[in-house]
């Protein structure tokens, strides 16, 4: 079976990381797609990042009742901060019988080259890209990586979060129950 692991802070899981999920699935890019909440991004700010087990309940939410997009707490059982390498190392070890592909965004190609062994990751795994508004494809820099021409989800949860903290409504971004369980939760400290 192929597996995308998508990686993410998912904070808060939308309906673009959903969505993009299904596309991936649909067009037989994966069989299924896991979504690994990751704790700690070493290459990100840790400011307004929700507490890793509020935001896996929240995807676990978001996710339930879909059966091949999965959710993953795989990274709070390994080293911090989260490496994709040594995720996608273990996921394989563990799983040798699937194989396993690297889904990211073209925001992440720009970046690429700061993953931690990174050349490991393009030698060993697939690495599927998918459009973000406003990022170039640069296939000429990893001629090993795989651009599909998925729907453009202009979304982010960074703009999410930003909404909720001018109290202005997010149902179009977000599921009802994730909307809920942000308030009732008081996950984010803007929210009331």
């Amino acid at each position: 079976m192929k597996i995308g692991i998508y990686s993410g802070s998912f904070n808060p899981i939308h309906f673009g990381h959903i969505k993009l999920a299904k596309y991936l699935i649909d067009n037989d890019l994966v069989d299924e797609v896991w979504l690994v909440v990751s704790p700690q991004n070493p290459l990100k700010k840790e400011a307004d990042l929700a507490e890793d087990l509020l935001r896996l309940k929240m995807a676990e939410i978001a996710l339930k009742g879909e059966k091949k997009i999965k959710v993953s707490d795989i990274e709070f059982h390994l080293p911090k901060p989260s490496y994709t390498i040594d995720t996608l190392n273990y996921l394989q070890k563990k799983y040798p019988e699937n194989e396993f592909c690297l889904l990211i965004g073209s925001d992440n190609v720009a970046v690429f080259d700061k993953w931690k062994n990174y050349t490991e990751i393009l030698q060993k795994f697939s690495v599927i890209v998918y459009p973000r508004e406003g990022y170039e494809q640069k296939t000429e820099l990893y001629q090993q990586m795989i651009f599909v021409d998925a729907p453009k989800f202009n979304i982010s949860s960074t703009e999410i979060r930003e909404r909720l903290s001018k109290n202005l409504h997010c149902k179009e971004f977000l599921p009802k129950k994730i909307i809920e369980f942000i308030k009732n939760n008081k996950i984010y400290p803007f929210c009331i």
